[in-house]
């Protein structure tokens, strides 16, 4: 028992010494992907935005961001294992500078989703990310340098497409949401959608091609 005493101190001394220092921290485990998701298609991208056909533009950047990052094969959903299921909930488009005469001279571009990964086997959801949001701030096209709101959402949809990818390869955690308070239900936007607060919605059935 003597022997012991040593060894108990140490292993005393180092619990105390991490206690009073604040390094003992609680690191939840990520929600990656099941081993038997070896192949993922994309659903075409619901839009609950009146801002029409910019589901179709994000379809395709989120597909070539997952064919660029090449970790899991793109195939449709009939040899899929797992599906990525995308819901535009919010476009907002809010002027943040004027001219002299009340003028917009630059805006602040914000896009935010709901992202589901589905099995596909089950036709039911792995785990749900709501909010998931990407901004982009611009002058207007009437500035040096400046933007078309077309053009301005061609350069988000990259990056929120790389969002979608790092949050299904890299699990929970690895991108953040816009919370509910920031989403304001009244902020000036081209195109008022649903509440954010709603529960993400129920897989859909499988679309045929």
């Amino acid at each position: 028992m003597k022997k012991l005493w040593p060894l108990w101190m140490v292993l005393a001394a180092g619990l105390c010494a991490a206690c009073s220092t604040g390094d003992v921290t609680y690191n939840p485990a990520p929600q990656i992907l099941p081993g038997s998701v070896k192949k993922i298609a994309v659903r075409p991208i619901v839009n609950k935005t009146q801002q029409y056909g910019i589901e179709d533009k994000l379809y395709i950047a989120v597909r070539d961001a997952f064919l660029s990052n090449g970790q899991y094969p793109i195939v449709p959903e009939s040899e899929a294992d797992g599906a990525v299921y995308l819901t535009i909930t919010r476009y907002l488009l809010i002027p943040i500078q004027y001219n002299a005469n009340l003028v917009p001279t630059s805006y602040k571009l914000t896009v935010i989703a709901d992202l589901q990964f589905i099995d596909v086997k089950t036709n039911t959801a792995l785990w749900d990310q709501p909010n998931i949001e990407e901004s982009l701030v611009f002058n207007a096209d009437t500035q040096p340098g400046g933007l078309t709101e077309e053009q301005a959402r061609e350069e988000l949809w990259p990056r929120l497409a790389n969002d979608v990818v790092t949050r299904v390869i890299q699990g929970f955690g690895s991108v953040t949401g816009a919370t509910q308070r920031q989403i304001s239900p009244d902020a000036p936007s081209t195109a008022p959608s649903v509440n954010p607060g709603a529960v993400p919605l129920t897989p859909v059935t499988t679309p045929t091609y």
